[in-house]
């Protein structure tokens, strides 16, 4: 009966050897997987604060140029907000100087309280516009053509004159700090070179 007895673990040197070589790589799976889950999780915690960093600082950037955007829009509103009144009261002042300009002596003579309102009515309006920023461009006859300040209403060719160079001033122009209201409109020389 002893004969068919199997022997216990204990007994058997082999099946106790093979426990062991078993439960070694297991003990140290052990004890490996929550030092590899630890290192997987931080590595993982480590990506988030990074991506956590790069967008906090991508916000602040964002929030900075919204800033300064906004600064700048608010500049540009207080320079120049009023460009549209100010366009629109251009040709008051073309015909408040096209008035004075028309009146000849005689009419000075018969009408000066008329003329002298006009003339203080053309002033105050002129106040008014330097003290918003507004100044006149005036070229004057003789000058070379500026492009970014006149507009050539017409070209002729003048003897005396070069190409280019301003023979008429028709309506004086106007900036709004450095920002072109309206370019000066003359007439230009065309006399070719000889």
């Amino acid at each position: 009966m002893m004969a068919d007895a199997k022997p216990s673990p204990e007994d058997d040197p082999l099946m106790h050897e093979d426990d062991a070589s078993l439960d070694a790589p297991e003990a140290e799976e052990a004890q490996q997987d929550p030092v590899s889950a630890l290192e997987a999780e931080i590595d993982m915690l480590i990506a988030q604060r990074d991506e956590m960093r790069d967008r906090m600082i991508r916000a602040l950037a964002d929030a900075e140029n919204s800033r300064k955007r906004a600064e700048k829009d608010r500049r540009d509103a207080q320079l120049y907000g009023g460009s549209k009144i100010a366009r629109d009261m251009l040709p008051v002042y073309d015909n408040l100087t096209r008035a004075l300009n028309a009146a000849t002596e005689e009419t000075r003579a018969a009408a000066a309280g008329l003329v002298e309102g006009v003339e203080l009515t053309l002033r105050e309006l002129t106040n008014i516009l330097t003290k918003h920023g507004v100044q006149r461009i005036s070229p004057e006859v003789g000058e070379m053509f500026d492009p970014h300040s006149h507009q050539a209403m017409f070209e002729a060719p003048v003897p005396d004159f070069k190409a280019g160079q301003i023979i008429q001033v028709m309506a004086e122009g106007f900036m709004l700090h450095d920002q072109l209201l309206r370019p000066a409109h003359v007439g230009v020389s065309s006399t070719p070179a000889n």
